[in-house]
């Protein structure tokens, strides 16, 4: 099972940090163009909040474990994802966008598990 996090919180490392680095790169307008409509809802700067702690979750999934400092931030950083996640299900469940509120179901429950394995049996 520690092999299935490592793997689990690498892809979501991999998947955040792109994301994130792409809120926090990309001007709004280049954002909606690119699919991401909620943008509109959202002042530019909460944008580029959300965007850098997405970046920060992804360092804080794999890099504490990886160096061994401070490893529960870990499962931290996963808690940290898992309430971004509830919250873009609501934004995208409002904006009746469900195919992109099911993805981000799906990261959801695998930060949750994330965060259930590195808090619970299988901490480092």
């Amino acid at each position: 099972m520690n092999v299935v996090l490592w793997i689990i919180a690498s892809l979501l490392a991999v998947a955040f940090a792109a994301s994130g680095l792409m809120k926090v790169l990309l001007p709004k307008e280049r954002l909606k163009a690119q699919g991401m409509g909620w943008v509109d809802d959202w002042d530019g700067r909460a944008v580029k909040v959300i965007g850098v702690l997405e970046v920060l979750a992804a360092v804080g999934l794999i890099l504490p474990a990886a160096l061994d400092i401070a490893p529960v931030l870990v499962p931290l950083a996963a808690t940290g994802l898992a309430i971004i996640m509830v919250g873009a299900i609501v934004v995208h469940a409002r904006r009746k966008e469900y195919p992109v509120a099911i993805a981000n179901v799906v990261l959801l429950i695998l930060t949750v598990v994330v965060a259930w394995g590195r808090f619970g049996p299988y901490s480092f």
